[in-house]
């Protein structure tokens, strides 16, 4: 037998059907916060938009033009909103490859300045969004009669969300006293 080969354990009719007979595992809620449901609005908005738009132009021919502004935008908000979650669960793409071969006193060092630069970070893309709010603020969205604030005003909620939530985060690792940079095993959870 090669090695690529996969190997099955043969399961009878009476026990696969016992699986079922067991309770489902509980659901917990409490591990997201209140800009997750915000998200999870935000996306099923846009992908009805989305079927909305599918369904008009495909269907009836005759596509409503709104529906592909009104998902970018939800679109948009789905992004920053969601990597508020990343930023609050320690989720973002991070490099830790120096961190397993390098003493603990300098990693531990290193992942300090990695969450000081992340706040430094929000801190500035806030902002930034701050001052551009000022420069577009009179701006209407093409199709629909509506303010591109609510937009803007989405993103600058999501930077000053991420810069809250990464002093959270950098809060804990200093009470902690390493982060999932230092120890990615301690981070993993039983759902991954």
């Amino acid at each position: 037998m090669s090695a690529s080969q996969e190997i099955h354990t043969k399961v009878t009719p009476e026990e696969l059907a016992h699986t079922f007979d067991e309770a489902p595992a509980e659901a917990n809620l409490s591990t997201y916060a209140f800009e997750d449901w915000i998200t999870l609005a935000l996306f099923w908005l846009m992908t009805g938009c989305v079927f909305l738009q599918f369904f008009t132009r495909y269907v009836l021919n005759n596509s409503y033009a709104w529906t592909e502004e009104i998902a970018v935008n939800c679109l948009i908000g789905v992004v920053f909103l969601g990597a508020v979650m990343c930023v609050r669960t320690s989720r973002h793409i991070q490099v830790d490859v120096l961190y397993h071969y390098l003493p603990a006193r300098v990693t531990r060092v290193m992942a300090t300045a990695v969450d000081l630069i992340r706040i430094g970070f929000f801190l500035y893309g806030s902002w930034l969004m701050w001052r551009y709010m000022e420069i577009v603020s009179d701006e209407e969205m093409v199709t629909v009669q509506l303010p591109r604030n609510i937009v803007f005003y989405s993103v600058l909620a999501a930077f000053v969300l991420m810069l809250l939530r990464s002093i959270q985060v950098f809060i804990a690792n200093m009470r902690r006293g390493y982060s999932v940079l230092e120890r990615p095993e301690a981070f993993q959870s039983v759902e991954d």
